[in-house]
């Protein structure tokens, strides 16, 4: 869970970052959640943007949150056609 002053300084840090993911026509697919999780599990935070075709059926707060709730992250913003994503990474044990 991403407190209100971690939200801050994400959106700060990330604004003029470019996205690194495109959600098209296809929409939601298994190939982006798998990539979203991918990037996730190695950065933390995660930028996607959405096509204009992608939001022909549905609002980009809606796939924005799809998302968020299908790889366990958080939505740090939804600006435009754009939304950012973070999970904090899960440390692995070492034997």
């Amino acid at each position: 869970m991403a407190t209100p002053r971690m939200k801050r300084r994400i959106k700060r840090e990330f604004s003029m970052e470019k996205p690194t993911i495109r959600i098209g026509k296809a929409g939601v697919s298994q190939q982006v959640l798998g990539e979203v999780e991918k990037q996730l599990d190695k950065n933390e935070v995660v930028k996607v943007k959405i096509l204009k075709s992608a939001l022909q059926v549905r609002k980009a707060k809606e796939i924005a949150s799809e998302v968020a709730e299908k790889t366990s992250s958080t939505l740090i913003e939804v600006r435009g056609h754009t939304f950012t994503l973070y999970r904090r990474k899960t440390r692995k044990r070492r034997k």
